[in-house]
């Protein structure tokens, strides 16, 4: 796999002719549902030949946490863009019954089986892709000073970074992004 990445990164660079384009995103929120759009658009450019530094920071420090990573949810309250959670009735989850205890977990329940059915990889394999790809997953220092968090409790290829080793990286991209 590590190879036909870095196959696939050279063709894609060989094929522009061109100096290789960067994003820098900061990923800030630490639930499933905000957990996917930072690891896809990583991945994505990743995979078009693009140099590629995520900064994980407050909540979002939660995606490359070894065991938080695990338990992400979905907060049904104060979302509404939250689908129905039977697609066949047009009705939403009022934020007064998404408040109702269990709702965060069957949310994240339904999200999952969407997930799983539309064949999207779960986010530690994104995580994984995202490594392989050569994706930086910088995991902001403060953050884990504040939160109580060790560089060992981090994913593999996560490395602890300060806010001006993220923004010396972030001052060359060509996209800069906050999700």
């Amino acid at each position: 796999m590590d190879q036909l990445v870095a196959d696939r990164t050279q063709a894609a660079r060989e094929e522009t002719g061109k100096k290789t384009k960067r994003l820098a995103m900061v990923a800030s929120k630490g639930t499933l549902d905000m957990a996917y759009p930072p690891l896809i658009l990583a991945t994505t450019a990743a995979a078009m030949g693009w140099e590629v530094g995520v900064f994980f920071t407050f909540y979002g420090l939660d995606l490359l946490h070894r065991q938080r990573v695990k338990q992400l949810k979905v907060s049904p309250v104060g979302n509404p863009a939250m689908p129905p959670p039977v697609r066949s009735l047009p009705v939403k989850v009022p934020d007064i019954l998404g408040a109702l205890p269990g709702m965060s977990t069957v949310a994240t329940a339904i999200m999952k089986r969407w997930m799983r059915a539309s064949h999207m990889p779960t986010v530690e394999e994104l995580l994984e892709l995202a490594r392989e790809s050569g994706v930086k997953l910088f995991a902001c220092a403060t953050t884990m000073g504040v939160m109580g968090v060790r560089q060992e409790d981090l994913v593999d290829g996560a490395e602890c970074a300060g806010a001006t080793t993220f923004l010396d990286f972030a001052s060359e991209a060509d996209v800069t992004l906050f999700v």
